[in-house]
């Protein structure tokens, strides 16, 4: 058991806190805001939507945008509905979702991501950054210092 504890410490070690040989293999490193004890959020842009700042959620299986920023995106025609899934949200309830297939985001100013599927939060809940986005830019990791999200896989828009 001591032995999986040090194991266990040793890859969160390297998960949080890359090197700078390690950094070096990720090609892009996007700047991470931290907000609270362990809030961080990255800005970007949604094609269609405008800027915004995404909440980090490597937990959410799901990017998620709220109603506001899908009404922009149905009138720019930058959001194609998916389908409906069951989720249960951080205060334990259970819901259903929308899920819609973004045309691309950014993420920092240097990473652009396209068709990310994301579900749609009631009112003006904030925007998050989850695993369907980010798993397009993996090998990925997060740093907290200093505090950046580095990325491998990152396409440019104008590319």
């Amino acid at each position: 058991m001591l032995h999986f504890r040090i194991l266990m410490s040793v890859l969160l070690f390297f998960l949080l806190e890359p090197s700078a040989s390690i950094a070096s293999d990720f090609g892009t490193s996007v700047p991470i805001n931290k907000k609270g004890f362990t809030t961080y959020y990255v800005s970007g842009s949604i094609n269609g939507s405008g800027t915004t700042d995404f909440l980090v959620d490597t937990g959410s299986g799901y990017s998620a945008i709220n109603e506001a920023t899908l009404d922009k995106l149905k009138i720019q025609g930058k959001a194609e509905f998916m389908k409906n899934v069951s989720a249960t949200l951080a205060n334990g309830s259970n819901v259903t979702l929308p899920v819609y297939k973004i045309s691309s985001i950014n993420i920092g100013g240097e990473c652009d991501i396209y068709n990310v599927e994301a579900v749609v939060l009631p009112g003006r809940m904030r925007n998050i950054l989850g695993l369907s986005a980010l798993e397009k830019t993996a090998p990925f990791a997060i740093s907290v210092n200093p505090p950046k999200l580095l990325l491998s896989h990152c396409p440019n828009l104008s590319t």
